[in-house]
């Protein structure tokens, strides 16, 4: 996207905002929040670099909270750790009675070997899911934390001044499981926190968090209303037939030929049997393996993938036509089967309409006016599930250099993602204004 476009876009969007009933951060209160991020900025990066130079997986994130909790410690905040794991929560209250603002922030990292030159590059190994592996921030969740954790210093010194109660949510395992779990189908990340009471005691009213993004310049700030982010699901199914030798497959039921036409069949889905005029969507099959040798026709045949919706009667509607297309194909040939979905599951991220109408301008502030409103995303945040509980903004913070297309930049969760450092005192801003703001107005 050109600059011209984005600054186009930024004039919509906010004049939309406007004729909402928007209100924007007073300019004495940004000017007090920038001047404190200024001053923390290198303390800022210096986290950012510490954290992405030591990572964790997934519920792994014990240094990482540590740390967090060592610094909201010393801030004067009400700490709780080991929060849904290993989260970490920070309460403060203002020196004015008021609402309750949530911000939030994921700690994890993933399985992934950095191929990036930097001085602070990651060597880490870890465990995953039993096998050791390299470790790296490939999706900007250091970034994510360093922010909150600059946030956290700027609020603490206005502290006097909020009419309210601002709490921080450093959350682990956003990124799914990094290890079998002790009891299956357990919840994980936002929602296990959500389990521990996070949103409530005291009952949070509005909830806000942010992501790195690639596809945007660095600084740049990418908003929608409404979805944002897809659903995602994930699905077995096992074709079980009858095995027999190669040469003789009228002798048995194969799975394989079973399995290539549900493939095929699961396509029409999303082609011919969903209302794509409503939300997009997506049946992806990843995985496939069946048979060990090519003149055995083997007994079953196990596939795997992921379901994208931006809607939640759409996914359901969605997961049944699979589970019968499957069936039925495999029943056609004298075959068998069986679907099961994950009951790890993230929701759609809603952003609230009339909250983030009225935040636009606060956005704006915070970015020097560099905002856009971006298109759906067919990735997932486990941030959908604050917004069940309270309504919620989640934006996009750019994280690509200047000089660097955005559309060729390699994205989150490659090996050679990059985060340019002056997108995060962007982050540090607008996550502070919106607290700031949100209290200020209610």
């Amino acid at each position: 996207m050109r600059l011209k476009l984005l600054q186009s876009a930024v004039v919509t969007a906010l004049a939309l905002g406007a004729s909402a009933g928007a209100y924007a951060i007073d300019d004495t209160a940004m000017q007090n929040i920038t001047g404190r991020v200024t001053a923390i900025e290198p303390q800022l990066i210096s986290w950012r670099r510490d954290i992405h130079q030591h990572p964790e997986l997934s519920g792994q994130e014990t240094r990482t909270s540590a740390l967090v909790a060592a610094h909201l410690k010393k801030l004067g905040y009400e700490v709780k750790t080991g929060v849904g794991g290993t989260g970490v929560v920070g309460i403060l209250k203002g020196g004015k009675p008021g609402k309750v603002v949530a911000l939030r922030a994921d700690m994890d990292a993933l399985p992934v070997k950095e191929m990036v030159d930097l001085p602070f590059a990651s060597k880490a190994k870890g465990t995953h899911m039993g096998k050791q592996v390299d470790v790296a921030h490939a999706c900007g969740h250091d970034g994510h934390t360093a922010i909150l954790m600059a946030v956290a210093e700027v609020l603490a010194g206005m502290k006097d001044q909020l009419p309210g109660t601002v709490k921080l949510i450093f959350q682990p395992a956003e990124e799914g499981l990094s290890a079998e779990q002790a009891v299956p189908g357990a919840h994980i990340g936002a929602a296990a926190m959500i389990d521990a009471g996070v949103m409530d005691n005291p009952k949070v009213d509005a909830v806000f968090g942010l992501h790195l993004s690639s596809g945007l310049p660095a600084g740049v700030i990418g908003y929608r209303s409404g979805p944002v982010m897809a659903s995602a699901d994930t699905y077995t199914i096992k074709v079980t037939g009858k095995q027999t030798h190669g040469a003789i497959p009228w002798g048995g039921i194969d799975p394989i030929v079973s399995s290539a036409q549900i493939v095929l069949g699961l396509q029409t889905i999303i082609s011919r049997q969903t209302d794509l005029t409503k939300e997009p969507a997506v049946v992806t099959v990843g995985t496939i393996h069946g048979g060990n040798r090519e003149n055995i026709v083997p007994d079953s045949v196990e596939m795997m993938g992921t379901v994208r919706t931006f809607d939640d009667g759409m996914r359901d509607d969605i997961l049944r036509r699979m589970s019968l297309t499957a069936t039925s194909i495999a029943q056609s040939s004298g075959a068998r089967a069986d679907m099961a979905v994950s009951p790890v599951h993230y929701s759609t991220t809603v952003n609230n309409d009339a909250l983030t109408q009225k935040m636009l301008p606060t956005l704006g502030k915070a970015a020097n006016g560099r905002v856009v409103m971006v298109p759906k995303v067919s990735a997932s945040e486990d941030f959908s599930e604050y917004q069940k509980k309270a309504p919620g903004l989640f934006f996009f913070v750019g994280s690509t250099a200047q000089g660097i297309d955005p559309k060729t930049a390699p994205v989150n969760h490659s090996p050679l993602y990059q985060v340019d450092e002056s997108a995060l005192p962007v982050g540090a801003r607008a996550l502070s204004a919106l607290a700031v703001d949100y209290l200020s107005s209610n």
